[in-house]
C-alpha cells in the first residue's frame, strides 16, 4: 500500500494550490492542524513531519514544494540536509558502540586517537568532546572547501589545535568540528568513515533514506534549501548576531576558517552544493527523508524491526545534562541543554515532549528526537530555513504533547 493511501490517509489543498498529504492515525489530528497551519501562517514553503509511537508510525505527512526552481513537490521519499540533526545521528552511533564494549565515555580521545592528546588535549575525554567541552570549537587554519570535505586535512588541524579554554571552563558549542571529532573516533575503532559505519550499524538494518555522505543516485530526491527568514525583533535575536559579527571563534566555527558561507550567501544555501552533500561532514551534512530520521530515533526507544538500538542504561546516560546555561561565547542563553552527544528538551525554544527527550535541532528549524517515557520518535524538516525565533517544531511538538497526554 503506498504511504498516503489507506485508513488515516489525508490530501489537503492550501489556499495557494500547494498540497498537504500523508496519513494520521485517529487522535493524532492536531500535529495535522498545526502541520498545515506552518504553511499558512510561519512560511513553510515545503515540509514533512514524521511520528512513531511504539514503534509504529502514526503521522507521516509532507507537503508543499521541495524546488522552488522548478516547483518539484514535496513527496514522502523527499529528503532535506538536516544540518545539526546530524550530530544526533553521530550520538547514536557512539552509543551503539559503548554498548559493545568498544568506547568508554569517560576514556581519553587519546586512547582511540592517540594524535589528539597533542597540545595539551590529553585529558579531554569521549564525553567532553561530544557535549561541547572540549575547547576546540573552531581551529587555527584558515581551509579551503577542498580541505575540509577531503576529512584527513581536519583531523590534522585538530591533532595540532590547542584548545581555546580547558575543559572545566565551560561549553561553546561545536557547530562544524563535533562531527569530526566524534566521527574520528568510530573512524578508528571501527575503521570506516562515520557515514559508513552509519549505514553499516543502523541505515541499512532499518531500511533508512538518511546518509552522511550522499549516494550519487540521490541527488534528484533532495530538498532545495532556501537561506533564513529574518529573525524576529527581539533582544535575544540582536544579541546572537552580535555575537556572530564580533566574536572570531564563533564566525570561524561556522565558516570553518573560510571554507565556505554559512548558512548562505547571496540567496544561496552552500550545503545545496552536491559537492558537499557528497562528502562526510558530519556535524552538519547529513540528509534524510523525515520519516527515516522519526523511525531512527523510534527504533532507539522502542522495538523496530528487532530490538531497540539503545539499551535503556544508554538513554539515561544520554539525557543527563552535560552542558547548559549561557556559553563562553557570550551567546544568548535559550535554554539549549546537552547530554552526551545528543540535544536535551529546552524549554522554552525545543521543549521536545520533556525530560526523557533526546535528540538534536538542526539550523534553520529542524528537529528529530526521541523520547524515552512516551516511546516515541518525532522528525520535522522544511527547505525554508527559519531565522532566529522560529517556532514551526516547537509548535508540533507542543500539538503532540497535547495528543500523547489527553486524558491522562
Amino acid at each position: 500500500m503506498h504511504p498516503h493511501e489507506g485508513p488515516g490517509s489525508r490530501r489537503i489543498e492550501l489556499r495557494d494550490g500547494r498540497v498537504v498529504q500523508g496519513t494520521v492515525a485517529e487522535g493524532f489530528e492536531p500535529v495535522l492542524e498545526t502541520f498545515v497551519e506552518n504553511f499558512h501562517r510561519r512560511h513553510d514553503l515545503g515540509a514533512a513531519c514524521a511520528v512513531y509511537v511504539d514503534g509504529a508510525p502514526v503521522v507521516d505527512l509532507w507537503g508543499g514544494v521541495a524546488d522552488s526552481r522548478s516547483g518539484r513537490p514535496w513527496d514522502h521519499d523527499t529528503g532535506a540536509v538536516i544540518f545539526s540533526c546530524t550530530k544526533g545521528v553521530l550520538a547514536t552511533c557512539v552509543y551503539m558502540l559503548v554498548q559493545e564494549g568498544r568506547i568508554s565515555l569517560d576514556a581519553p580521545v587519546a586512547d582511540y586517537w592517540p594524535e589528539f592528546g597533542r597540545q595539551g588535549k590529553d585529558e579531554v575525554t569521549v564525553r567532553t568532546a561530544m557535549s561541547h567541552r572540549a575547547g576546540l570549537a573552531s581551529l587555527d587554519p584558515d581551509f579551503t572547501l577542498g580541505e575540509v570535505l577531503a576529512w584527513e586535512p581536519v583531523i590534522r588541524a585538530i591533532e595540532e589545535q590547542r584548545p581555546h579554554h580547558p575543559p572545566g571552563a565551560g561549553h561553546v558549542y561545536h557547530a562544524f568540528t563535533y562531527g569530526w571529532i566524534v566521527g574520528e573516533i568510530i573512524r578508528r575503532v571501527t575503521g570506516m568513515l562515520p557515514g559508513e559505519y552509519f549505514r553499516h550499524a543502523i541505515g541499512d538494518r532499518l531500511g533508512l533514506r538518511t546518509w552522511i555522505g550522499l549516494p550519487a543516485t540521490e541527488g534528484s530526491s533532495v530538498a532545495w534549501m532556501e537561506p533564513p527568514l529574518p529573525d524576529e525583533d527581539s533582544e535575544p535575536a540582536r544579541q546572537a548576531a552580535w555575537v556572530r559579527e564580533t566574536n572570531p571563534v564563533v564566525d570561524r566555527s561556522l565558516t570553518m576558517g573560510g571554507a565556505f558561507a554559512f548558512p548562505a550567501e547571496d540567496g544561496y544555501v552552500t550545503f545545496n552544493s552536491p559537492e558537499i552533500q557528497a562528502a562526510q561532514v558530519p556535524g552538519a551534512n547529513g540528509i534524510s527523508s523525515a520519516c527515516s530520521l522519526a523511525r531512527l530515533y523510534a527504533a532507539c526507544v522502542s522495538p523496530v524491526d528487532g530490538s531497540p538500538l539503545l539499551r535503556p542504561e544508554s538513554i539515561d546516560d544520554a539525557i543527563r545534562v552535560q552542558s547548559a546555561g549561557p556559553q563562553l561565547t557570550g551567546a544568548p542563553d535559550d535554554g539549549t541543554r546537552w547530554g552526551t552527544g545528543f540535544q536535551l528538551a529546552s524549554p522554552p525554544t525545543c521543549p521536545m515532549l520533556g525530560p526523557a527527550s533526546f535528540g538534536h535541532a538542526g539550523a534553520g528549524g529542524h528537529l528529530a528526537f526521541g523520547d524515552a517515557s512516551h516511546r516515541v520518535g518525532f522528525a520535522y524538516l522544511s527547505n525554508q530555513m527559519g531565522g532566529y525565533g522560529d517556532a514551526r517544531a516547537k509548535e508540533l511538538t507542543e500539538a503532540l504533547r497535547q495528543c500523547l497526554t489527553r486524558g491522562t
